[in-house]
């Protein structure tokens, strides 16, 4: 289906250890997330709060199992903060995902975010931008896809929930505002499921700026219950909303099929945070490598 050696397949590392809940997982250590990545047969992986800084030591880690790095969160503040704060760390960020062979970088805009608060309402109390701080986030991408591009790099931008870029029509506006040289989008089918979008009209509109792909499954009944309960993002993913593609309710065979028609080249990464001590993290992470294999040959 894919064209052959242009599609790579990776797992993030937030199935083990939680960057936002570190009580989740926080007995696993960073050589087993690591070494239950190969076990299940992907190559590459994103990076966790847990992984080592140290370039060398990653590096050798890594080649030993035959993984590489497929890119790494940003939490970008354009809409908060002064810009050279953000680029600042941002060029901090970009050196070492250069330094791992990483092509792209992601992005998320933090500024007024809920999604790492505990008990903010979900669906209540999401951010919505004005104005100015549209103009901010659109200045302040632009300035970071010239950071990026020094290095012959590309910051892809995560839609995310509860964040100010979660619906259809913020990522229209925000791909409408953006030069597409300089800003292309994260596509994860979890966020827009979660937040009640066309996954597959978003992924066809905006198909040739997509250049990360976030595979992310989704319990429709937890997210009834995020809805109805008025829980956070985090409760929400206490409670088990997302898991592997496969074991939810996204068929990801027109995903698949979209992706190969328009030449998709870059990782699919499958990405579910979930409790480790309720979902087995090498358990979902076989259960998803055998789906991906069933589905779409890779």
């Amino acid at each position: 289906m894919f064209t052959e050696n242009k599609v790579k397949l990776a797992i993030a590392p937030i199935g083990w250890t939680n960057d936002d809940m570190p009580e989740l997982g926080g007995d696993i250590p960073f050589e087993q997330c690591i070494s239950e990545m190969a076990l299940a047969g992907f190559i590459g992986c994103e990076v966790g709060h847990k992984y080592p800084r140290e370039i060398e030591v990653l590096k050798k880690a890594l080649d030993l199992r035959g993984l590489r790095i497929a890119s790494a969160w940003f939490s970008a503040f354009l809409t908060s903060k002064p810009f050279q704060e953000t680029a600042e760390a941002f060029k901090a960020h970009r050196d070492f995902l250069y330094a791992l062979g990483a092509k792209v970088i992601v992005v998320s805009e933090q500024g007024n975010s809920i999604q790492g608060q505990m008990e903010a309402p979900l669906f209540e109390n999401k951010p919505v931008f004005t104005e100015e701080e549209w103009s901010c986030l659109v200045d302040g991408l632009h300035r970071l896809g010239d950071l990026a591009a020094e290095k012959n790099m590309k910051i892809v931008y995560h839609h995310h929930m509860g964040t100010g870029v979660q619906t259809t029509e913020e990522i229209d506006r925000l791909m409408g505002e953006t030069d597409p040289q300089k800003v292309s989008l994260l596509y994860d089918t979890g966020h827009l499921v979660f937040s009640g979008e066309d996954h597959l009209h978003v992924l066809n509109k905006y198909i040739h700026r997509i250049h990360h792909v976030h595979l992310k499954d989704v319990r429709m009944e937890i997210v009834h219950k995020v809805r109805e309960g008025k829980m956070s993002f985090l409760q929400a993913v206490k409670a088990g909303v997302f898991t592997v593609p496969g074991d939810g309710a996204i068929d990801f065979q027109p995903v698949f099929a979209a992706l190969a028609a328009a030449g998709y080249e870059g990782w699919l990464v499958v990405e579910a945070e979930q409790d480790p001590s309720v979902a087995n993290p090498l358990e979902y992470a076989l259960k998803a490598r055998q789906y991906i294999r069933e589905t779409c040959g890779l």
